[in-house]
């Protein structure tokens, strides 16, 4: 339990530091190898396979990924996931104290978000490696005893049966890395032969492949072909590797091998063998697996398009549950809509499409529309009966709402009319000026994702998380600013033509993602989390000299 916590510990951190920047890492035009490449650094960053998974098939569900590149990245996580096996291997626990001292004071005595998650990931490293010699020390007294050779021997028997265990093992633990290093962890401490431990290992890849599956099962169909297709790929090859390994072990053919460190080496052996054999097919398998998992009859491209009403019912307003449930229903639809039109912004700075631009704008007609809708709403509940408390909710609700709408005017006042400045001028950025935009761009995509899970849960942990997003935002606005204006004493030429607009654009950045983040103040409130002012009340008494001398 503790290598599992540690290894989420570690996730947590770096999706929390560097989660906005994944999006851009990850869609980009390239070639296979350079995708693979991607997944496989972004495997090792996440410690995980699955999650790396996870993120392709929630962008190729969104239509910003394709099948044939998602696949490439999906297999290159799988061999970053072998690497860290190999890293996590070597005897480190010297390093155990060094990443406890530094990853707790990080942690707990600084308020920068990066430096806090930072501490958090060498935390979890700390704890992972603790965690291996923790079961290096348990099954010490199980190595001795008489039920475990008996096992052991029937496993390397009975290959099957071993891999079907390791399968087993690595789904229920939902982590490959926790399976693997247990697996590695036996085989070095003599507990259970070579044999047995390569099969465990080939199960628990082949595991492995069916934790995406499983957590994607809900998704559209365009998320779920790229799990499916690296599950027929990697469970495939794993078992045409299980029986040509044990056939090659029984036959002599591979010697001897011994070890945890030989069993770390079969198991890189296999992910870089299926990366590169693989690899060349990912592009021809695109239409086999549409064929295989064909999109529904019924979706036509005008119902996925089409906007859907207001889900405001007059006839609810007796319930005070049904009410407020309704309520931020209408403002989840409403911060879709927000989100769309913030979503292309950047892209409408590049190319100044008359044709988006106008769209936009309509957007921010039907957002104001949800706000009168919910105004006449909450207006129309009856004050009898429905009580103090809910009445407090649903004014925080429409409160909300005006910030909602008031983000909107932001992006189609003032963004939109920028990027059209920006065509008519033909002007550009500076590369850095452009950079440190798309980095202000994604956090804030990060954040309307986390307010929406704000609104529906209003769980206290991620509204503090949002409150400190809001300052994370406000430094970065702070930091671009100065980085522009030593641009400018440097006689950068892009930042002179667009000073003005790069200027303008981080003020409405920051004050677009303050609407935003408006959704975790009463919860926050309500909890006492929250001050009224942050002004001093109690002010030290400073005696003015004048008063001094007329006394």
């Amino acid at each position: 339990m503790l290598l599992l916590y540690a290894v989420r510990m570690v996730r947590t951190g770096i999706e929390r530091s560097y989660g906005a920047s994944f999006q851009r890492v990850m869609t980009g035009q390239r070639s296979y190898t350079q995708a693979s490449m991607v997944g496989l650094t972004m495997a090792i960053v996440l410690q995980s396979s699955a999650a790396v998974a996870l993120l392709s098939s929630g962008f190729a569900a969104s239509g910003m990924l394709g099948f044939s590149t998602g696949l490439a990245i999906v297999l290159g996580g799988d061999l970053g996931s072998a690497l860290i096996i190999q890293i996590l291997s070597f005897k480190l626990d010297w390093l155990v104290p060094l990443l406890l001292a530094i990853g707790g004071y990080l942690f707990v005595k600084t308020e920068a978000k990066k430096a806090r998650q930072l501490g958090r990931i060498l935390m979890g490293v700390a704890f992972i490696l603790i965690s291996l010699r923790f079961l290096r020390e348990a099954m010490d007294p199980i190595r001795d005893s008489a039920f475990l050779p008996a096992i052991a021997d029937y496993l390397a028997r009975d290959y099957i049966t071993a891999f079907l265990v390791g399968g087993a093992l690595a789904f229920v633990m939902h982590s490959s890395v926790a399976a693997i290093l247990m697996c590695v962890t036996l085989v070095q401490i003599g507990a259970i032969p070579f044999a047995a431990g390569l099969s465990l290992v080939l199960g628990a890849n082949f595991g492995s492949a069916f934790i995406p599956v499983w957590l994607t099962r809900g998704m559209e169909i365009p998320a779920r072909r790229i799990p499916y297709a690296n599950l027929a790929l990697r469970g495939s090859w794993a078992v045409v590797t299980l029986f040509a390994a044990n056939l090659a072990l029984r036959g002599g053919l591979l010697g001897d091998p011994q070890g945890g460190q030989m069993l770390v080496n079969a198991h890189l052996a296999f992910n870089a063998s299926l990366l590169v054999l693989a690899l060349p097919f990912c592009g021809r398998l695109q239409g086999l697996f549409v064929r295989l998992m064909p999109e529904p009859m019924t979706a036509s491209a005008a119902a996925q398009n089409a906007r859907p009403g207001s889900v405001l019912d007059m006839r609810t307003l007796d319930s005070p549950s049904q009410s407020l449930s309704s309520l931020k229903r209408e403002l989840l639809r409403m911060s879709d809509l927000v989100e769309a039109m913030f979503r292309p912004m950047l892209e409408l700075y590049r190319t100044g499409d008359k044709e988006q631009i106008r769209a936009v704008r309509e957007m921010d007609e039907d957002v104001n529309d949800c706000l009168s809708g919910i105004r006449r709403y909450v207006a129309a509940i009856p004050a009898d009966g429905f009580g103090k408390d809910n009445a407090k909710i649903a004014r925080d609700l429409m409160e909300y709402a005006i910030r909602l709408e008031t983000a909107g005017d932001v992006v189609a006042k003032r963004l939109a009319v920028l990027a059209a400045t920006m065509r008519k001028k033909g002007a550009s950025f500076s590369k850095e000026g452009w950079q440190e935009l798309i980095e202000m761009h994604e956090s804030i995509m990060a954040n309307l994702k986390l307010a929406s899970n704000v609104l529906i849960s209003d769980d206290l942990e991620s509204a503090r998380l949002l409150s400190l997003e809001k300052t994370e935002i406000k430094r970065a606005e702070r930091d671009s600013r100065k980085r522009h204006l030593k641009r400018l004493q440097h006689g950068t030429t892009e930042s002179f033509e667009t000073s003005d607009i790069h200027l303008e654009t981080l003020r409405a950045f920051r004050e677009f993602n303050s609407h935003i983040a408006a959704v975790a103040y009463p919860i926050l409130y309500r909890n006492g989390q929250l001050l009224e002012t942050r002004l001093i009340e109690d002010m030290p008494q400073v005696e003015d000299s004048e008063t001094e001398v007329k006394g």
